[in-house]
């Protein structure tokens, strides 16, 4: 049960906390006031999509926070295998914030959690029923899913959507193998040529590299011989001077006989003839790099053909030789999937044969689920709308059956005559406002109880109806409450009349702004509520009278 709601800066709530209670809650107050917003915070704390354009003009972010009580094994169980810590009370405190970047903080008891996790246990605690409900009730594409849910198909619909999810998989491998053959022979050659082109080409990984480095040399020998030359002569001298190499040498022998004297100049003299001796290797090593160095113009133009070779196998096949590789290995796969696609055609075949009747045998056993309880669900709505006033309907499902798809093999839908020696019509070709309402009730009334979910929103389930209808759609959410919490947004006195816990929904402007506020009423407060919804913003006697005696009779026919 929802015990307690708290709602910071969301649309023109700027600050609320409401206390609700076990039986039914009625919100009214006048179009435009925030009863709406309500419901859209429930609906954010529960999960359900929402963004920053909620969040209250002038502030950085919104906040919602619902605690409950008395929550059922079910969401114990998924707060244990979300790793959640269950409450020893078995209350539950759910948070979420938004913000104007759109990042969004979720926590359930304090730890935080994702908005999808939210969503998973926001379903077992609230149902909440809007118009947009009654606009799926219009399509008749979605009505098998009020018959699923009835008859608990969800065992029935997970295995049949995995055996048609294998069916289509296999299909699709098989109907990737179906061609003419000579598209067939087409592809053969073109992969044949690919492979050919590529393995002719002995493509190792890293040559690239190595023969533009090799590439830069060659290109580049003239230069090279006569900047290493030079370093030679600099280094080794000639006949007419004396080189870097034999003046290090003569600084050295120089720095260590001084250094007998005075060993201060030990250090010195020993960098001296270190520098002294790699001179000389770089010396030596310089000479060998011109021995070894090897300049021959055939090579230049061979490497350049090489890399040409290279760069337009890179343009068909991948820029780097791993891709290239990549794609041979994989044109090497496809040919192989042709050349012997008879057989895997076979396979594929065998495969979907089994699939299929697994597929069948599936689909079969959802079909007969839904039919035994079709007849089931159709009286518990028509005895709840003989409840609701609407004793003449007749209201009946249609059977079909259809191509398999994602859904089933069912096309199920509903028809319904409002009126006595009328022929059943489409729900969207005979449903008035008020009729939609109501049925909607009864679908409502006869799911609750399918499940265990503790609290029930119905926002403004009274669209176009009035008088006696009204009145009954009140005493039925009157009798749904003795099992279960109800939350009820109306604008109809005869609904309201039967709150056990009835707020008023106003606001206020102060500052340039506006304010929504949150009042519970006490009884006086609300017989002149009833009196407003009745006669007007400033009550009458007759009204109040009214009022008063409507509260009376909804405690009595109670």
């Amino acid at each position: 049960m929802l015990y307690d709601l708290r709602i910071n800066n969301i649309a023109i709530i700027k600050e609320a906390d409401i206390h609700f209670d076990s039986g039914l809650n009625v919100l009214t107050g006048e179009t435009g006031a925030g009863k709406s917003i309500i419901i859209d915070a429930i609906n954010a704390i529960l999960g359900e999509r929402t963004s920053r354009e909620l969040i209250r003009t002038g502030s950085n972010s919104a906040d919602v926070s619902a605690f409950f009580c008395n929550i059922n094994c079910e969401v114990k169980d998924l707060l244990s295998e979300m790793g959640i810590t269950n409450e020893d009370d078995s209350s539950l405190l759910l948070y979420r914030k938004i913000t104007q970047d759109g990042k969004n903080i979720c926590r359930i008891n304090g730890e935080s959690v994702t908005v999808s996790m939210l969503k998973k246990i926001g379903q077992l605690l609230i149902n909440v029923h809007g118009q947009m409900d009654n606009h799926n009730l219009l399509n008749q594409e979605l009505h098998y899913t009020y018959i699923d849910s009835f008859a608990e198909n969800v065992d029935l619909r997970n295995d049949y959507t995995e055996c048609y999810e294998n069916f289509l998989n296999t299909k699709r491998k098989l109907d990737s193998l179906v061609t003419d053959e000579g598209e067939k022979a087409r592809k053969i050659d073109l992969l044949t040529f690919q492979i050919n082109e590529i393995e002719s080409a002995s493509i190792r990984v890293g040559e690239k590299e190595e023969l533009q480095k090799r590439q830069k040399v060659l290109q580049n020998a003239e230069n090279l011989i006569s900047l290493v030359n030079g370093t030679l002569e600099v280094l080794n001298g000639d006949d007419n001077f004396r080189g870097a190499g034999d003046l290090l040498s003569i600084a050295s022998d120089n720095l260590i006989r001084a250094s007998a004297f005075d060993d201060s100049l030990t250090e010195t003299a020993n960098i001296v003839a270190e520098t002294s001796y790699n001179i000389a290797d770089c010396a030596s090593e310089l000479s060998r790099f011109l021995y070894s160095l090897d300049v021959d113009p055939n090579e230049l133009n061979e490497i350049e053909e090489r890399l040409d070779l290279l760069f337009r196998l890179s343009k068909k096949y991948g820029s780097t030789e791993e891709e290239i590789l990549e794609y041979l290995e994989s044109a090497k796969s496809e040919l192989d999937s042709i050349t012997f696609s008879d057989k895997l055609k076979e396979q594929y075949e065998r495969e979907l044969f089994e699939k299929s009747a697994k597929l069948k045998e599936s689909a079969d056993l959802l079909s007969a689920n839904r039919k035994k309880f079709s007849l089931d669900f159709i009286n518990a709505v028509s005895d709840e709308l003989k409840f609701l006033d609407m004793s003449s309907i007749t209201f009946k499902t249609v059977h079909n059956i259809k191509e398999y798809d994602a859904t089933g093999a069912d096309e199920i839908y509903f028809l319904i005559s409002a009126n006595k020696g009328e022929e059943p019509k489409p729900l969207s070709k005979i449903a008035s406002g008020g009729e939609l309402s109501r049925i909607m009730l009864a679908i409502k009334n006869v799911l609750a109880s399918k499940d265990n979910v503790g609290t029930l929103i119905f926002d403004e389930i009274d669209t176009g109806v009035s008088g006696r209808a009204a009145q009954k759609i009140g005493k039925k959410l009157k009798e749904v409450s003795l099992n279960r919490q109800v939350l009820c947004v109306t604008h109809l006195a005869q609904i309201a009349s039967y709150a056990d816990n009835h707020f008023l929904i106003s606001k206020s402007e102060s500052d340039n702004k506006t304010y929504t506020h949150i009042e519970p009423l006490d009884k006086d407060g609300r017989i002149n509520e009833l009196a407003r919804i009745i006669g007007g913003i400033e009550p009458t006697k007759l009204s109040l009278s009214t009022a008063e005696e409507m509260i009376a009779n909804a405690e009595n026919n109670s």
